[in-house]
């Protein structure tokens, strides 16, 4: 199993670094997807990011050795990869159909299903902690989506779908971290991300159409250059912050995400509002959206708490 280093500042430096970038990356993507479809986006997301990669590791000497990898170590690329992709297009696809913020707190749920599947695959305990935050987390989606709470329960409307579509890349995720995780015993968290990268944008290769490119405006052009560099940058910092800090407490930080959406969004919306509209939501649902945020940093950080908790008990005793 993957042992982290204990460079736990270095860690959440990383891990804050991510949930910055993931935070502003759906305002980027809402422009690029008014012309290119998901698929698409995603192959050059990943071809540009994997390109880069290996033209760093080959200029270095380090490009990744296969014999390192060991006999399951296919499967475990191969787990990540598809893990990966998933994630990626039907994330998109959920976004076609939802604002920025309700895809990324309802995206919320992929660190709370990787620390839940972590608990099976790194013996980690589910404490009381824990299941007080998996509690006010759900109550936090509740009054989130309270203003469509209705619509999400009776009808399958293009909302609903979108949440589904979210909801299930979140799922598939947590196949991609866990099988990350522990790639990193035998390559660095660079060749980890070229390996993977590379990969995902050859099984897309049949369906994309690169053409959709010419038709960006020089704007969208940008913004998809920077959704690449996005990719490249922030989950290189989650791979290495995975290397550095424990799985739970890089769930615990990247809870925050959700909340960079609605800060990025709302100083967009005053500074651009011909491109970027404010997110549509009472005092009631952006009460909730905190909500789940504190719900997710307790249940990753619930075990912790709890021991620091006994040992001060045991300490006055």
């Amino acid at each position: 199993m993957h042992i982290s280093s204990g460079r736990w500042v270095y860690g959440l430096f990383l891990a804050l670094l991510t949930a910055f970038l993931w935070g502003i990356l759906p305002i980027k993507l809402k422009q690029v997807l008014q012309v290119m479809d998901p698929i698409t986006v995603t192959w050059f997301r990943l071809l540009v990011s994997g390109g880069c990669l290996f033209i760093y590791l080959a200029s270095v000497k380090r490009l990744p050795s296969r014999k390192a990898l060991g006999p399951r170590g296919g499967w475990l690329v191969l787990m990540a990869v598809l893990g990966l992709v998933g994630n990626y297009v039907l994330y998109l696809m959920g976004l076609n159909l939802l604002s920025p913020g309700t895809a990324q707190l309802v995206v919320q749920m992929g660190p709370i299903m990787l620390l839940i599947a972590s608990l099976f695959v790194f013996k980690e305990r589910f404490s009381i902690g824990q299941g007080i935050g998996l509690a006010v987390l759900l109550i936090g989606f509740v009054l989130f989506f309270n203003q469509r709470l209705a619509e999400l329960l009776t009808s399958l409307s293009d909302y609903t779908a979108g949440v589904l579509l979210v909801l299930l890349a979140s799922t598939v995720w947590t196949f991609y971290a866990l099988g990350q995780k522990q790639l990193l015993t035998v390559w660095n968290s660079l060749q980890v991300m070229m390996v993977i990268y590379l990969f995902c944008a050859l099984l897309l290769t049949p369906w994309v159409h690169p053409l959709e490119a010419l038709e960006l405006s020089p704007l969208q052009g940008w913004l998809l250059l920077a959704c690449c560099m996005n990719t490249l940058i922030a989950y290189g910092a989650f791979a290495e912050a995975l290397a550095h800090w424990e799985a739970s407490r890089v769930s615990a930080t990247l809870a925050i995400t959700p909340l960079v959406t609605f800060g990025a969004v709302a100083l967009a919306a005053w500074m651009w509002p011909e491109y970027v509209h404010a997110e549509q939501i009472n005092g009631l649902g952006y009460g909730g959206a905190v909500l789940v945020v504190l719900g997710s940093v307790l249940v990753a950080l619930g075990p912790s708490l709890m021991a620091g908790l006994k040992a001060r008990r045991m300490r006055m005793a």
